[in-house]
């Protein structure tokens, strides 16, 4: 049987666990040591959050994880730089990018750092769904690369039932329109007017490849944040932080996969060369300090 995504049956958000193996066998979360449950393929089905990591932050409802790797055993500090490729970091991207609930189980934190509030006294607590945000690299507390993943927490009717992950297996077609389901879920607001006035510059076409998309009623392209809002980043909502996008590069430079050297030259990671520079209309204005943060995230050599 394949991983299993969302609730598992019996065991409802707030439930209390002993240990990991109790956590296995009621199929909470696959792993006894490793944090992270699921491979690069599947996407991940859980983490446990117990404080292994001096970068973690946990806020409650947004969670600041620390991905997989580059950790002494014995001491619980970085002696290593994170590979992004690792199985189980690969697999929080992989729940990012096809929008996977992830369930959050929190677990007493080592006493070697500062226990959460949001920790348990003892043992292990599952704590609902969360989705994966958005990731990015920084250079950790102990001075090695870390990959870090935002996750946030699904309200209750946001996920109906666990889906098993099995390619053989199809869902019955049910006839009529889809369901709909309300949810209150605290978002950043963003202001409309800004996007607006930047696409409006490039009459929709991307700084990056040029492209405009044409569709029913008009152009289209997003708006894309340089230095991501909300935390941990807190970039701004203003014209310096935004670019004219493409659906494609949006994803991409998001993703690391595109980033800007600080005189916008546009370097791809996948083919390792810049590949030209980014369009900028003269009243554009961007700025560089947003440029060179979003470019750390995803190398530390640059």
């Amino acid at each position: 049987m394949g991983i299993q995504f969302g609730h598992i049956p019996d065991h409802p958000a707030g439930s209390p666990f002993r240990s990991r193996e109790a956590l296995r066998i009621a199929g909470l979360h696959t792993q006894n040591m490793a944090g992270i449950s699921g491979t690069g393929k599947t996407g991940a089905d859980a983490i446990v959050v117990s404080g292994g990591y001096v970068d973690d932050k946990d806020y409650g409802n947004v969670i600041i994880y620390t991905g997989h790797g580059g950790r002494d055993p014995n001491t619980g500090r970085q002696i290593r730089d994170q590979d992004i490729n690792d199985p189980g970091n690969a697999a929080l991207v992989r729940s990012e990018l096809e929008g996977l609930p992830v369930r959050v189980i929190r677990g007493r934190h080592n006493k070697k750092h500062q226990q959460s509030p949001f920790a348990p006294d003892s043992g292990y607590r599952y704590d609902g769904l969360y989705r994966v945000e958005e990731h990015w690299s920084k250079m950790g507390v102990d001075g090695f690369r870390v990959w870090q993943f935002r996750l946030v927490a699904l309200a209750e009717n946001e996920i109906a039932t666990p889906k098993n992950v099995n390619p053989a297996l199809t869902r019955e077609a049910v006839p009529g329109p889809a369901p709909v389901t309300t949810s209150i879920i605290q978002r950043i607001v963003r202001n409309s007017m800004v996007a607006h006035i930047v696409k409006s510059w490039y009459s929709h076409e991307c700084q990056i490849c040029g492209l405009a998309i044409e569709v029913g009623g008009g152009l289209y392209s997003e708006g894309a944040h340089i230095r991501a809002l909300g935390q941990p980043h807190h970039g701004p909502d203003v014209t310096e932080n935004l670019l004219c996008l493409c659906p494609n590069d949006h994803v991409r430079f998001d993703n690391g996969a595109l980033y800007l050297f600080d005189d916008l030259r546009v370097f791809d990671a996948l083919v390792g060369q810049t590949i030209g520079r980014l369009r900028v209309h003269k009243d554009h204005k961007i700025g560089l300090s947003h440029v060179a943060y979003h470019r750390q995230c995803w190398t530390t050599g640059n």
